[in-house]
């Protein structure tokens, strides 16, 4: 498996280590900068960001001002999750906002391959979402215009909701499907401590957590994140 410089961040992910990012939806909207520091401080690998438009999804949560905030006080990997319909005309933008993967869903435009083409040649890395009625099918002639494939657990617009079970053999075959590729395998949806290791055991390598980091009393960080990394 050869990895190149621009793989630095996804290499680890690639090479076996099971990581974890926390989603900041679920965290407190009245102090977001100080919540991904926090994150950041307890070993956190990457920060999700959810964007919803109200049309894909049914539900809004925050947008470009926000994150081009907070590109500014952190580093972090920002691994920004688009369910946005169409979705195109926003990638440039989110791109100059600071997202260093950026994920459109399958299901979001007629055209996911170019959709792909564009991320990339912005020096973005490409991240397919795939809603839970999605066939896995759906990646098979982009796979090599991939650097992430998120596999949601529950149906996308809220945080809290349960794992749907039926998932884990979707995430199997998607397992199968990327092969020696460099694609980091992401699951979004009801991770915790609990359904966490079906996720894992199935080939994820990527756990994006929310209300199982950032809803968990006394607000220690660190414990859940790793608890969920150790699953």
């Amino acid at each position: 498996m050869v990895l190149t410089a621009q793989d630095d961040f996804l290499a680890p992910f690639i090479q076996g280590k099971v990581g974890v990012a926390p989603s900041l939806l679920a965290a407190d909207f009245a102090r977001l900068g100080e919540e991904m520091q926090a994150a950041q401080s307890a070993g956190a690998d990457w920060l999700h960001l959810d964007v919803m438009d109200g049309h894909f999804v049914p539900n809004l949560s925050y947008g470009l001002p926000v994150i081009q905030s907070l590109r500014r006080a952190s580093s972090m990997v920002f691994d920004v999750h688009l369910m946005v319909a169409p979705v195109d005309g926003y990638i440039d933008a989110y791109a100059a906002a600071g997202a260093d993967v950026i994920t459109v869903h399958a299901e979001a435009g007629p055209h996911l391959d170019r959709s792909l083409q564009k991320i990339r040649s912005l020096g973005k890395r490409a991240g397919v979402a795939l809603c839970p009625a999605t066939p896995p099918d759906v990646v098979d002639w982009v796979l090599d215009r991939l650097d992430l494939i998120l596999v949601m657990t529950v149906n996308p617009g809220f945080g809290g909701q349960e794992f749907i079970p039926a998932m884990v053999p979707k995430i199997a075959q998607l397992r199968d499907k990327i092969g020696k590729r460099n694609i980091v395998l992401e699951v979004d949806g009801g991770i915790t401590v609990t359904t966490a290791p079906a996720a894992i055991a199935a080939g994820a390598n990527m756990l994006v957590a929310g209300s199982a980091v950032f809803g968990v009393k006394g607000g220690d960080y660190r414990r859940s994140i790793d608890q969920i990394r150790g699953a």
